[in-house]
């Protein structure tokens, strides 16, 4: 059987979320897609993510939320994480920290194992060595799917690709996040892996990352500690990529960007 699975960027705050409210269905329906995979650590305020905001997901149907570094920035989201498993952690952080980093979905009958890691280098946080934790959870999942798909929150082209060959042909997919800026290097590696390096973001079109562009001048010109605040004025972007894979062998057969902007969206119409 063939599954097509859309992973969508770094969602930044209401602008983010008011997007993929707006977008959504319609994107199931053009692509024809079988599962949603959406990285959510961004959508409350710009940092961290909510129950609140889970719970919006859920209503949009949203199989499954990947996070990295900002999982922590709201605390609420702790206990959350504690009692349930379709919000993922990088599984890198120490064991003893609530929440997992890897999941198998149901889609259509058919195992999807999605895992979730965060890189090292140019990253604040001192976590585990992700090419040893992918290869400890593909023991794991390997007498229960052949579908595999990584969500890397990382920052360096470098060490994304590093992890993406290190796998080529052990998993389906391997989709960067974290940069907020969408790649244009989508592509199926030699043993049959779909890679990117960064999906982008759901986000302000005209910002830096999403937030808005004073502040941030303003820290890059002074190197004075400002308070950075999600932009909600002109045109939306949301990026992603969906990525067709054969569940018989794991292999991906396609991979496709998206890049859509919307110029008319109005931030109050996010729930």
């Amino acid at each position: 059987m063939n599954l097509r699975i859309l992973f969508i960027g770094d969602v930044v705050g209401s602008p983010g979320r008011a997007m993929l409210q707006k977008h959504l269905n319609h994107l199931r329906e053009q692509y024809k897609l079988d599962a949603v995979v959406v990285n959510g650590e961004n959508c409350a305020d710009g940092r961290g993510i909510t129950p609140r905001i889970m719970e919006s997901f859920k209503h949009l149907k949203i199989d499954l939320v990947t996070s990295g570094n900002h999982i922590w920035d709201k605390k609420d989201i702790v206990p959350y994480l504690e009692a349930h498993t379709d919000l993922l952690r990088p599984a890198n952080f120490p064991s003893e920290c609530p929440g997992v980093g890897v999941k198998l979905l149901q889609i259509k009958g058919q195992a999807v194992g999605i895992i979730n890691v965060q890189g090292r280098v140019f990253m604040k946080e001192h976590l585990d060595c992700p090419f040893k934790t992918v290869e400890s959870i593909l023991t794991y999942l390997r007498d229960k799917t052949k579908t595999i798909f990584i969500d890397f929150h990382a920052e360096t082209t470098a060490e994304k690709a590093a992890l993406a060959y290190c796998f080529d042909g052990r998993i389906s997919g391997l989709v960067g996040t974290h940069t907020h800026v969408q790649t244009a290097d989508e592509r199926i590696l030699p043993k049959g892996t779909a890679f990117i390096t960064d999906l982008g973001m759901v986000g302000p079109l005209n910002s830096s990352l999403g937030m808005a562009l004073e502040s941030i001048i303003h820290h890059f010109k002074t190197q004075m500690p400002v308070r950075f605040t999600v932009e909600t004025r002109g045109p939306i972007i949301l990026n992603g990529a969906w990525i067709e894979v054969d569940t018989n062998t794991g292999s991906a057969l396609k991979i496709e960007r998206i890049s859509l902007v919307d110029e008319q969206l109005q931030i109050d119409e996010v729930a």
